[in-house]
């Protein structure tokens, strides 16, 4: 996709109504997007507009969970794992109520491919043993496949977003 629209798929996402209620006190975790990822920058300041807390993830090291650190606009972040701009080491470690969750690929059951680390799933499930959460995929509609092939250790996403829709697996 040229960088134009990949931008304007971002933006689109983030102008719509959010599907879920946000208000002082509940935390998102967005993440910084690598190479061609959809951009959730735009969706994140927005629902800190509308008072959400803000989280990105630091990676704590292969096989485990990530480590969700609160983040403002114009806080310093880290090049680190990959390049990934990360919070300091310094940053409140949070629990956030809602992922926004990269991808490279989902399909209509909820299930995504990411990177291949198995990062998220582990910290989706990690999150859901301790309270309620909401899993929210971010991606370009074109990344949708038929099927996405699942393992048990997977964690299955509760919406994914895209520039033509927003989808909700909570309703199947």
């Amino acid at each position: 996709m040229p960088a134009t629209a990949r931008q304007s798929a971002a933006e689109t996402i983030a102008s719509r109504p959010f599907p879920l209620p946000i208000g002082p006190g509940v935390i998102v975790s967005g993440f910084s997007p690598i190479r061609t990822e959809i951009n959730p920058l735009p969706l994140m300041r927005r629902l800190s507009e509308a008072g959400a807390r803000l989280a990105l993830p630091v990676i704590a090291g292969k096989g485990k969970p990530l480590i969700m650190r609160a983040y403002a606009f114009g806080d310093r972040l880290e090049a680190r794992t990959w390049g990934i701009r990360e919070p300091a080491d310094d940053a409140p470690e949070v629990d956030p109520d809602i992922l926004i969750v990269p991808l490279a690929a989902f399909d209509r059951r909820g299930h995504r491919i990411g990177h291949g680390a198995g990062y998220y799933d582990m910290t989706i499930n990690r999150l859901r043993g301790l309270k309620p959460i909401v899993a929210v995929g971010i991606a370009y509609a074109i990344q949708q496949v038929p099927e996405v092939p699942i393992t048990p250790r997977d964690a299955a996403l509760d919406l994914v977003l895209t520039e033509n829709e927003v989808i909700d697996f909570r309703k199947l």
